[in-house]
């Protein structure tokens, strides 16, 4: 049996919402398995089949899409073998690290938690602010306001751990989606391993995060060796993970986007170009997922012909106003809309759209990157032990 659409095209369109199956379910899906009964839980359960159980483990993989692994499964013997009959989840828009592990970590869309890219406009001081680092931006319970499923479990008695680099305790990316459970500082992939066994001798549910895949395939790309190797490293890990784990607990590997390896000759710069530049007075988001923020008095449909008509097949360029009525976000909440670019890009192929402006160039020149609506950034694994 194939592993879910592995021929899907990976250049297909994947709108946020589509199908029944997305990032948004698993953590209440997997507190609803451990017999804790949160608003939506039971039908996220059933949505992604879990079992009940008294222990989970949750492996959250920083740039493991499912196209990805299905591609590179030959470095990941344990991950490929669990691929047969599984479909993928799709995750958020933009497809970057904390607009999904915002609507990971909540249960909701961007539109809700205001978790809109890796950059974003802050309204209230027409700064940028950095959603990774949380620089330039309010207290992480101002601007993300949703609860987070985590801390709705502990409060129903659930026993929850967070297993993470100690620079991750009570950061703002935390503190704005995955608050609430008792944090265990471990650095290395295999201590990570180990305090998440330790942690599951009793019965509750252990969240891990693993960042060196996404890391790997920023700085080499996907399909180098140096992605490969960082796959097999993690692979052997949650191999090891998997036999450590008290027989019955239930071992959950999710992703929170996909990646692509782009291509320099289809870079454009806003800070170069005046045909984008025009208009424009502050470009927020990434180089696959753009929200731009005009100057006064410039029209948002006019903009975005003109982007369009610049861009041609490498992007899909819209309005704020059509992005939201077509469900990019998820609901959009008052709050967030000026969050929302006036106008908004997301790019195809290979193509990138940066702003030397406000942007490195160590930034601009990474070579695998992510944040647009392709299957391949879109589309994450969801794999299941038990």
């Amino acid at each position: 049996m194939s592993a879910g659409p592995v021929t899907r095209d990976a250049e297909e369109l994947v709108l946020p919402g589509s199908g029944t199956r997305s990032l948004a379910h698993v953590l209440p899906a997997v507190v609803a398995a451990l017999g804790t009964d949160l608003p939506g839980g039971a039908a996220a359960r059933d949505a992604l089949g879990l079992p009940l159980v008294e222990r989970a483990c949750v492996v959250l993989v920083d740039g493991l899409g499912h196209l990805n692994l299905v591609e590179r499964g030959g470095h990941a013997p344990f991950l490929r073998s669990l691929l047969p009959g599984t479909e993928p989840l799709v995750t958020t828009f933009p497809s970057t690290t904390a607009t999904a592990l915002g609507t990971f970590g909540t249960g909701a869309g961007p539109g809700a938690t205001c978790m809109l890219g890796y950059t974003v406009r802050v309204p209230a001081t027409g700064r940028l602010g950095n959603l990774v680092s949380w620089t330039d931006l309010p207290d992480a319970r101002t601007w993300q306001r949703e609860p987070t499923v985590l801390e709705r479990a502990v409060a129903a008695g659930l026993p929850v751990v967070s297993v993470g680099p100690a620079r991750f305790a009570g950061s703002g990316l935390t503190n704005a989606a995955l608050r609430g459970p008792a944090y265990v500082a471990a650095e290395q992939l295999d201590d990570r391993v180990d305090a998440a066994v330790r942690s599951l001798r009793s019965p509750g549910l252990t969240y891990l995060y693993w960042g060196e895949v996404d890391k790997a395939g920023h700085h080499h790309g996907w399909g180098s060796w140096q992605w490969g190797d960082a796959l097999a490293e993690l692979d052997a890990a949650l191999a090891r993970l998997a036999r450590s784990l008290p027989r019955g607990t239930l071992l959950v590997v999710t992703a929170d986007h996909g990646m692509v390896d782009v291509e320099p000759a289809l870079r454009r710069d806003v800070g170069t170009d005046p045909l984008l530049r025009e208009g424009v007075a502050l470009t927020a988001g990434e180089p696959r997922a753009l929200h731009l923020h005009l100057e006064p008095g410039a029209d948002p449909a006019a903009v975005a012909d003109r982007w369009r008509t610049a861009l041609a097949d490498d992007a899909i360029v819209t309005t704020r106003d059509d992005a939201v009525r077509a469900g990019w976000f998820g609901p959009v909440a008052d709050h967030v809309r000026p969050v929302v670019g006036d106008v908004v890009v997301a790019m195809t192929g290979a193509a990138t759209v940066v702003d030397s402006r406000t942007q490195t160039p160590a930034s601009i020149a990474l070579v695998g990157v992510h944040g647009s609506l392709t299957a391949r950034e879109m589309l994450v694994p969801l794999l299941v032990h038990a």
